[in-house]
């Protein structure tokens, strides 16, 4: 029997290819958007997953979507929190509605949704969760202040919640991607990519979000269950941790 898989932000860039490598593992995947039901549902008539809109900023829209998809589909395996915006102001110019809102929909949706699985993991004995972190998270970043500190919070949740439920069969652990080809990368002038950004990258290119995909699969399979509260890094060598 396949995994039921739930990943938030799952129409779009990463997240898209998250959801499509799930399914091509063999997984029963459920993709979570937030606003753009143009996209999702090119995504969904493309794919053939399953899309649910609720906001994961939102407990009880995350607790009343999760019960429509474990109705549909089953049981929720596993979990990628993946979910994410920008925002980005340095902080003297940052207003507090800038900063709520980057920490509601990058952090705090990770409790949204773990708090209403996890109950239901630990009774089954089994879960992967895989938290989807950044570079930025782990070096900061000029004028993201708000989306370094949401990121940083992902792998201390990460470890925390990976202490909590090692003995019951359930993993805990985060993907840090870096810079990687999507629409809000690639929206960057070729001049300040060219300049800026790609002489950074030890690699000499940017990631693909397919690769961001495989890291996910990999922590998500069932032979992944000795990895735990730990960090796996994909930024090209950008940042060595």
């Amino acid at each position: 029997m396949s995994r039921i898989a739930l990943v938030t932000g799952g129409t779009r860039g990463i997240g898209r290819a998250i959801s499509i490598a799930l399914k091509d593992s063999g997984a029963q995947v459920a993709a979570n958007y937030g606003g753009n039901d143009e996209a999702a549902n090119a995504f969904k008539d493309e794919t053939g997953i399953a899309v649910y809109k609720f906001d994961v900023s939102n407990f009880d829209a995350c607790r009343d979507g999760i019960a429509k998809i474990e109705s549909d589909l089953g049981a929720i395996d596993i979990l990628v929190n993946n979910a994410g915006i920008t925002r980005d102001k340095p902080l003297h110019k940052m207003d507090v509605e800038q900063w709520n809102a980057v920490i509601d929909t990058n952090l705090s949706s990770a409790f949204n949704t773990t708090r209403n699985l996890i109950d239901g993991m630990r009774e089954r004995g089994f879960g992967r969760i895989i938290n989807i972190s950044s570079i930025n998270g782990q070096k900061g970043q000029f004028g993201q202040t708000n989306y370094s500190a949401a990121k940083a919070g992902l792998f201390g949740f990460t470890k925390a919640l990976a202490l909590e439920t090692a003995s019951k069969g359930i993993t805990v652990n985060a993907v840090a991607p870096g810079y990687t080809a999507t629409e809000m990368v690639m929206a960057v002038p070729e001049d300040v990519l060219n300049s800026k950004i790609l002489p950074l990258i030890p690699v000499g290119r940017l990631g693909e979000p397919e690769e961001i995909g495989r890291c996910v699969v990999f922590l998500a399979a069932d032979e992944a269950g000795f990895i735990t509260g730990s960090t796996l890094s994909a930024n090209g060598g950008q940042y060595l941790t």
